[in-house]
């Protein structure tokens, strides 16, 4: 695949990245502390939009395997979802001094089915540009190297415009009009030179013989699993980092902005790392390798107290390293998956795939925020006070411990995961085979 097609593949996921981080870590402890909520409010309200966003996941999926236009399959999805995300999260990052429960809910859940409309067609896509086992890494190591840029100026970005203003609202704010700028420039990018492969036409299956696929997709469901618990062990520390870096380290808001960049940068520096070192391994392989490091890296959070901001940054570069790998293979592990379904009579359903592989994401995410801000919420926990020994301990397990006890879990699941380099092959020849006897045929 030409650089310049990777490129503006790529792309689109910076301003969506940019977007996505401060969804998490910035927006709940921000709402926290508005008149009239508090930690246990925000973490229930953001967990009942995550919901609405799960069930939209295979909904959405669905209907772009089965829609049919000139433009194709996917790209009018990711059109139309541009405006509505712009417009969601610039009431959402900007909100007047009254907004409540119900402004919050509503404006996150428009957001969340904005991001959807968009992210998962960009990604179904990403997997239909190539069949090749390792081309398909590539593809997803642009994407996530594009994530991991805008990441960077999700951070950076409201650490400068907070030491300039002030105030947390001033950085989300600045978050929105980078928002609104880089959004439809990237789309309209996209739009232009991503062209949809030739010859994937509109999904024809039955609902019932559909199912009756997905159900005996073995890798498929082993995947679903892991993707669900690696959801949650990835979205515990990232929705309680403010509160671990500000209540456990005694850091501020701009502490937390420089430990995130270190975070990041690592990623870029790890990525390229990782991908040569398992070169001629087979994904799953890799995959549980960054988990296993990335797990005994993290277990020594655990062991930090105010003002260990040495041994945080430490933790920060040699786990960051993995971040990029863990997101890269993983989402090239789905492509792959999809073509168990190919070889076995789909025709073309990724968008489903991904949809569902989505709401497991997601889901563990929801599940994650609902359970720990109301766990901390009942252990005392305030993030605009004091807090004393229990409450603390409770935020240091929820951030250090948890979540390495859950990876461990996933690479007990995906260590021997059956669909390796050489089963691979098999199905591309299988589906080669398939599709030229249909040529012939017609």
């Amino acid at each position: 695949m030409a650089l310049d097609r990777l490129g503006a593949y790529g792309i689109l996921g910076l301003p969506l990245a940019a977007l996505g981080l401060p969804l998490v870590v910035y927006l709940p402890p921000f709402y926290s502390q508005m008149p009239g909520l508090n930690t246990g409010i925000v973490g229930i309200l953001i967990f009942v939009a995550r919901l609405f966003d799960v069930v939209s996941d295979p909904i959405i999926g669905s209907a772009s395997d089965r829609l049919q236009t000139r433009y194709g399959r996917r790209r009018p999805w990711i059109a139309a979802g541009t405006p509505l995300l712009m417009l969601a999260a610039w009431f959402l990052f900007i909100p007047p001094d009254n907004a409540g429960a119900a402004y919050l809910l509503v404006w996150s859940i428009l957001a969340y089915l904005g991001w959807t409309l968009i992210y998962l067609p960009y990604t179904t896509l990403g997997a239909e540009l190539s069949s090749d086992y390792d081309e398909r890494s590539r593809i997803t190591a642009w994407r996530e190297g594009f994530f991991v840029l805008g990441t960077l100026i999700a951070i950076m970005l409201p650490a400068l415009t907070q030491r300039l203003a002030g105030g947390a609202g001033a950085g989300l704010a600045a978050i929105a009009v980078f928002l609104v700028v880089a959004l439809p420039i990237a789309t309209a990018l996209f739009l232009w030179r991503v062209a949809e492969t030739a010859g994937e036409n509109a999904s024809r299956i039955r609902w019932r013989e559909s199912a009756q696929l997905l159900a005996r997709n073995a890798p498929f469901r082993r995947l679903l699993i892991a993707y669900l618990f690696n959801g949650a062990a990835n979205g515990l520390p990232a929705a309680l980092f403010l509160f671990f870096v500000t209540a456990i380290l005694g850091g501020s808001e701009v502490t937390g902005g420089i430990f995130l960049a270190i975070y990041f940068l690592s990623a870029v520096a790890g990525l390229p790392l990782w991908l040569r070192i398992g070169r001629n391994w087979s994904k799953h392989r890799l995959w549980c390798a960054s988990m296993l490091w990335v797990s005994f890296v993290f277990v020594f959070t655990l062991t930090l107290g105010e003002g260990s901001y040495i041994g945080y940054g430490i933790i920060c570069v040699l786990g960051g390293t993995c971040l990029g790998v863990d997101q890269a293979i993983a989402a090239s592990i789905q492509a792959d998956v999809i073509d168990e379904d190919t070889a076995a009579g789909g025709d073309g359903r990724a968008g489903l795939y991904f949809g569902l592989w989505g709401m497991a994401t997601k889901l563990a995410f929801a599940i994650a925020l609902g359970i720990a801000y109301p766990v901390l919420w009942l252990a005392g926990f305030d993030a605009a006070q004091d807090n004393d020994a229990t409450a603390l301990w409770t935020l240091a397990v929820l951030y250090g411990l948890l979540p390495v006890i859950i990876k461990l879990g996933v690479v007990a699941l995906m260590w021997n995961f059956p669909l390796d380099r050489r089963r691979h092959a098999e199905l591309q020849e299988n589906i080669g085979r398939e599709r030229g006897a249909t040529s012939a045929s017609a």
